[in-house]
């Protein structure tokens, strides 16, 4: 079942094209990876599916269909007076304790951490807990910008593999940014390459060629290479 479908697709920021007819369609309970060069048009992607910027072309969610959006970062002053609980509290039509709870337990987090001060908590910790914002909306697809950003390998993999817990469990869609060449093999089912358009789409062992990497990244060695573990 088709979730998303995207045809010919434009985005123009201050007059200057940054997305040009953009066309591709994402499944149900399905993993796509957008990869692509810094200022390739990831995150300008990510927020013209989720309507916050002005495009023109096609973007047809299947109807009824709840989003929920988890930010590369979110920058929090350590001294802010504010703890996790009432970051939660924050939501509109705040979340009990009992939904909390749930969603916590998701991205594997304990309850305890509620009373702690959301600036500073680790940037692992706080990267779950956006997380859990976003699941408590019950959305049946996520989006991600770059799940990772400032976090260690170790802690990186166990980012990814609470992506895939959530995914198996909650039968959640997954549309995510990276720039981890493993992540996209071990995680995603279909690939985006983009820069500035589409330059392939399809599964990564059949379309991220040498010569397409190439082409994308002016060589392989521009992804992020590493063993996990």
């Amino acid at each position: 079942m088709i979730l998303l479908e995207v045809k010919d697709l434009n985005v123009e920021i201050s007059g200057e094209p940054i997305l040009r007819n953009m066309t591709f369609d994402v499944e149900r309970k399905s993993v796509l990876a957008i990869i692509g060069p810094n200022g390739a048009g990831k995150t300008v992607l990510l927020k013209a599916l989720l309507g916050l910027l002005p495009s023109t072309g096609s973007i047809k969610w299947k109807p009824g269909i709840r989003k929920g959006y988890v930010p590369q970062r979110l920058d929090i002053e350590t001294d802010i007076p504010l703890t996790v609980r009432e970051f939660f509290s924050l939501r509109k039509n705040a979340p009990s304790h009992e939904s909390i709870k749930k969603v916590l337990d998701y991205v594997q987090l304990d309850s305890s951490i509620l009373n702690d001060g959301f600036g500073e908590v680790s940037v692992g910790q706080r990267q779950r807990i956006l997380v859990a914002w976003a699941v408590i909306g019950e959305p049946d697809v996520l989006l991600f910008d770059e799940p990772t950003a400032d976090i260690d390998v170790a802690g990186q993999e166990s980012i990814y593999n609470m992506i895939t817990h959530l995914k198996d469990n909650l039968g959640l869609t997954v549309i995510l940014v990276s720039h981890d060449l493993n992540v996209v093999y071990s995680h995603a089912a279909k690939v985006l390459c983009l820069n500035k358009k589409r330059l392939c789409i399809g599964k990564p062992r059949e379309v991220l060629t040498p010569e397409q990497l190439q082409g994308l990244y002016g060589g392989e060695n521009a992804f992020f290479k590493h063993r996990h573990g």
